[in-house]
Protein backbone atom coordinates (compact mmCIF):
# COMPACT_ATOMS: atom_id res chain seq x y z
CA UNK A 1 0.00 0.00 0.00
CA UNK A 2 3.30 2.32 0.17
CA UNK A 3 5.04 0.97 -2.55
CA UNK A 4 4.92 4.01 -5.15
CA UNK A 5 6.22 2.00 -7.84
CA UNK A 6 3.76 -0.76 -7.58
CA UNK A 7 0.99 2.13 -7.43
CA UNK A 8 2.13 3.82 -10.39
CA UNK A 9 1.93 0.00 -11.72
CA UNK A 10 -1.12 -0.60 -10.84
CA UNK A 11 -2.89 2.88 -11.66
CA UNK A 12 -1.16 2.92 -14.93
CA UNK A 13 -2.55 -1.00 -16.02
CA UNK A 14 -5.86 -0.04 -14.76
CA UNK A 15 -6.76 2.62 -16.73
CA UNK A 16 -6.52 -0.09 -19.96
CA UNK A 17 -7.92 -2.84 -17.89
CA UNK A 18 -10.81 -4.70 -18.77
CA UNK A 19 -11.39 -5.73 -14.51
CA UNK A 20 -9.51 -4.06 -11.79
CA UNK A 21 -9.95 -6.80 -9.43
CA UNK A 22 -8.66 -7.45 -5.59
CA UNK A 23 -9.89 -10.45 -3.04
CA UNK A 24 -9.33 -9.89 0.85
CA UNK A 25 -7.47 -7.15 1.84
CA UNK A 26 -6.26 -6.63 -1.41
CA UNK A 27 -8.45 -3.72 -2.19
CA UNK A 28 -6.32 -1.60 -0.23
CA UNK A 29 -4.04 -1.44 -2.97
CA UNK A 30 -6.83 -0.73 -5.46
CA UNK A 31 -7.51 2.14 -2.97
CA UNK A 32 -3.78 3.52 -2.24
CA UNK A 33 -3.45 3.70 -6.25
CA UNK A 34 -7.17 6.21 -6.37
CA UNK A 35 -8.82 3.28 -8.13
CA UNK A 36 -11.31 2.69 -5.35
CA UNK A 37 -12.71 6.59 -5.13
CA UNK A 38 -16.26 7.27 -4.46
CA UNK A 39 -16.70 3.54 -5.75
CA UNK A 40 -18.81 0.25 -3.69
CA UNK A 41 -16.30 -2.20 -2.60
CA UNK A 42 -15.44 -4.85 -0.26
CA UNK A 43 -12.43 -6.59 1.60
CA UNK A 44 -12.40 -8.86 4.36
CA UNK A 45 -14.60 -8.49 7.12
CA UNK A 46 -12.30 -7.46 9.53
CA UNK A 47 -10.72 -4.54 7.52
CA UNK A 48 -14.60 -3.51 6.28
CA UNK A 49 -14.34 -0.10 8.26
CA UNK A 50 -10.77 1.32 6.69
CA UNK A 51 -12.55 1.03 3.22
CA UNK A 52 -13.33 4.73 3.77
CA UNK A 53 -9.81 5.79 4.21
CA UNK A 54 -9.16 4.81 0.83
CA UNK A 55 -12.13 6.53 -0.82
CA UNK A 56 -14.43 3.78 -1.42
CA UNK A 57 -17.94 2.94 0.23
CA UNK A 58 -17.98 -0.09 2.02
CA UNK A 59 -20.47 -2.84 0.43
CA UNK A 60 -21.66 -6.39 2.50
CA UNK A 61 -21.12 -9.00 -0.01
CA UNK A 62 -18.43 -11.76 -0.96
CA UNK A 63 -17.84 -9.84 -4.16
CA UNK A 64 -18.90 -6.36 -5.08
CA UNK A 65 -18.71 -4.90 -8.31
CA UNK A 66 -18.75 -1.43 -9.77
CA UNK A 67 -18.14 -0.26 -13.36
CA UNK A 68 -14.96 -2.79 -14.08
CA UNK A 69 -13.98 -2.72 -10.19
CA UNK A 70 -14.62 -6.16 -8.61
CA UNK A 71 -13.43 -6.49 -5.10
CA UNK A 72 -14.08 -10.02 -3.07
CA UNK A 73 -14.05 -10.59 1.11
CA UNK A 74 -11.94 -12.55 2.42
CA UNK A 75 -9.72 -15.14 0.87
CA UNK A 76 -12.06 -18.19 -0.25
CA UNK A 77 -14.51 -15.63 -1.67
CA UNK A 78 -11.84 -15.17 -4.27
CA UNK A 79 -12.79 -18.86 -5.58
CA UNK A 80 -16.59 -17.67 -6.26
CA UNK A 81 -14.95 -13.95 -7.53
CA UNK A 82 -12.53 -16.43 -9.74
CA UNK A 83 -15.89 -18.72 -11.15
CA UNK A 84 -17.74 -15.22 -12.18
CA UNK A 85 -15.07 -13.91 -13.85
CA UNK A 86 -14.18 -17.00 -15.77
CA UNK A 87 -18.45 -16.80 -16.67
CA UNK A 88 -17.93 -13.34 -17.85
CA UNK A 89 -15.44 -13.96 -20.01
CA UNK A 90 -15.70 -17.46 -21.32
CA UNK A 91 -19.19 -18.53 -20.31
CA UNK A 92 -21.31 -19.93 -17.87
CA UNK A 93 -20.18 -23.47 -19.14
CA UNK A 94 -16.40 -23.33 -19.01
CA UNK A 95 -17.20 -22.08 -15.25
CA UNK A 96 -19.02 -24.89 -14.27
CA UNK A 97 -16.51 -27.31 -15.76
CA UNK A 98 -14.20 -25.86 -13.73
CA UNK A 99 -15.82 -25.91 -10.83
CA UNK A 100 -16.24 -29.68 -11.60
CA UNK A 101 -13.02 -30.17 -12.22
CA UNK A 102 -11.79 -28.95 -9.20
CA UNK A 103 -14.94 -30.60 -6.89
CA UNK A 104 -15.73 -27.11 -5.51
CA UNK A 105 -18.76 -28.16 -3.56
CA UNK A 106 -18.59 -26.94 -0.65
CA UNK A 107 -20.17 -28.21 2.46
CA UNK A 108 -18.91 -26.54 5.50
CA UNK A 109 -19.05 -28.15 8.40
CA UNK A 110 -20.14 -25.11 10.39
CA UNK A 111 -21.66 -21.97 9.95
CA UNK A 112 -19.25 -19.00 11.28
CA UNK A 113 -17.78 -17.92 7.61
CA UNK A 114 -18.96 -14.60 8.20
CA UNK A 115 -19.48 -12.67 11.47
CA UNK A 116 -22.89 -12.44 10.47
CA UNK A 117 -23.43 -16.06 11.32
CA UNK A 118 -20.52 -16.84 13.76
CA UNK A 119 -20.98 -17.63 17.42
CA UNK A 120 -20.77 -14.60 20.22
CA UNK A 121 -17.76 -17.16 21.70
CA UNK A 122 -16.24 -17.50 17.90
CA UNK A 123 -16.16 -13.74 17.62
CA UNK A 124 -14.77 -13.24 20.98
CA UNK A 125 -12.10 -15.72 20.00
CA UNK A 126 -11.29 -14.35 16.65
CA UNK A 127 -11.32 -10.38 16.73
CA UNK A 128 -8.50 -9.71 18.83
CA UNK A 129 -6.54 -11.52 16.12
CA UNK A 130 -6.87 -8.93 14.35
CA UNK A 131 -6.41 -6.09 16.42
CA UNK A 132 -3.54 -5.63 15.34
CA UNK A 133 -3.29 -5.77 12.11
CA UNK A 134 -5.98 -3.46 11.72
CA UNK A 135 -4.24 -0.86 13.53
CA UNK A 136 -1.23 -1.48 11.05
CA UNK A 137 -3.28 -1.10 7.95
CA UNK A 138 -5.08 1.80 9.62
CA UNK A 139 -1.56 3.63 10.34
CA UNK A 140 -0.01 3.12 6.77
CA UNK A 141 -3.58 4.21 5.27
CA UNK A 142 -2.19 7.54 7.13
CA UNK A 143 0.41 7.42 5.69
CA UNK A 144 2.53 6.17 8.10
CA UNK A 145 4.92 3.34 8.43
Amino acid sequence: MTDKELLAFVRRHAETARYVTSVCTGAFVLGAAGLLEGRRATTHWAYTDLLPEVGAVHEKGRMVRDGNVVTAGGVTSGIDFGFLLVAEIAGADVAEAIQLAIEYDPEPPFSSGHPDRASRNTMARVLPRYKESVRQYRQALAGGT
